[in-house]
């Protein structure tokens, strides 16, 4: 039997690559001479870094850059030299986890750090550039890698502002008589799952600003900073950010990549599949076995596993899910196209020992789900 393992992360737990290990060992204490296939996946955000090196085996270009507080740290991106291909992903410069939770607010941090990468691959002769936003710890719209370009935001009395959220409601005018050469012969793809636009009760600021650390002041000042940007966006690059679905993902960065960098937003989760020639490769298997941390109503929204469902519906290859914790009905699992799931939480003794133990766990779904079937 063809069994292909293609899992999102367990965030806080396990890497996709462990998951694939974790589950192989169990499939093959129960039928040793399975084929196994390891197809770690991601949808753009943090750790997809990691899982294109896995597949790709890129060189890892590291530099010093400026974190989302300005601070300088060493990030990395992903280079392949015969492709002329980065990938970058904006946690590593400006991502919630490059903060502790008191540093946490969107209102005061920036998304120069990513710019900064994106400068080097720019600089570095690439062809493409592939930038997965998930984690992000900005509101800035991407005032603040758009810094890094060469772009110049000026007040009233034409000073060039601190590129961050808060003062987004500052700006009057843009000067791009300063970016950087090779800016608009670069293709850019944002890997993107969320359709927020830039502002409004939808928006970035009231959606995402309170998990990044902003109070309620803070939000309404962010998300009317938000507003009249989007206003200048549209009388200086005449594109209505605010029309355009996902322009109000991480913090703005959305609209920032569609104006700034003349970038197309893609699903982050089709992207990494045609990359990784996943279709291609689930093929003829038996089943397909896929997890995340947590089954629940975001999964159906342009998350890691609904993306394998609807590449293995295309294959009419069934698809088991292996996660964390499922907070879905019996009746959704069967309508979101999953044929078996089951969680670690139904056999752990708490939370702590699910994310403790989450690998020993994990063999013990495995070997269950195989012996279901033999």
């Amino acid at each position: 039997m063809k069994f292909v393992i293609a899992p999102d992360k367990f965030k806080g737990s396990l890497t996709g690559i462990e998951f694939c290990d974790a589950v192989e060992e169990g499939i093959k204490s129960v039928l040793p001479q399975a084929e196994i296939m390891k197809l770690p996946l991601a949808d753009g955000g943090d750790g997809t870094l990691d899982i294109l090196n896995y597949h790709l085996k890129g060189k890892r270009i590291t530099l010093p850059i400026q974190d989302p507080l300005f601070r300088p740290i060493m990030a990395s991106y992903l280079w392949i030299q015969s492709s002329k291909t980065a990938f970058i992903e904006m946690a590593q410069a400006s991502g919630m986890n490059l903060l502790t939770p008191v540093e946490q607010n969107c209102f005061y941090t920036t998304s120069y750090g990513t710019g900064e990468l994106i400068k080097d691959a720019i600089i570095k002769g690439a062809k493409t550039i592939i930038l997965g936003i998930g984690g992000s710890a900005t509101n800035d719209c991407g005032i603040g890698m758009a810094t890094a370009m060469g772009f110049k935001f000026l007040n009233k009395k034409g000073e060039e502002i601190e590129p961050i959220g808060k003062n987004l409601s500052s700006i009057i005018d843009i000067d791009a008589s300063s970016i950087m050469n090779n800016l608009n012969t670069t293709s850019v793809k944002i890997a993107c799952d969320v359709t927020n636009p830039l502002y409004g009760e939808k928006g970035a600021a009231f959606v995402y600003g309170p998990q990044k650390g902003a109070n309620s002041k803070e939000i309404e000042l962010l998300d009317r900073g938000l507003e009249h940007f989007a206003k200048l966006l549209l009388n200086e690059f005449n594109t209505d950010v605010q029309k355009i679905k996902g322009s109000g993902a991480a913090g703005g960065m959305g609209a920032a990549g569609i104006t700034f960098l003349n970038a197309k937003l893609l699903s982050g989760i089709d992207l990494i599949k045609d990359l990784v020639y996943f279709d291609n490769k689930i093929k003829n298997a038996d089943w397909v076995i896929t997890g995340e941390g947590k089954l629940d109503s975001q999964t159906l929204s342009g998350k890691t596993i609904q993306g394998v469902i609807d590449s293995a519906k295309k294959q009419q290859v069934p698809v088991a899910a292996f996660c964390g914790n499922i907070l879905l009905s019996d009746k959704e699992i069967k309508k979101m196209g999953l044929a078996y799931a089951n969680s670690i939480m139904e056999k752990a003794i708490d939370l702590q020992d699910a994310m403790g133990n989450s690998r020993g766990y994990l063999k013990i779904l495995a070997s269950e789900f195989t012996k279901s079937f033999i």
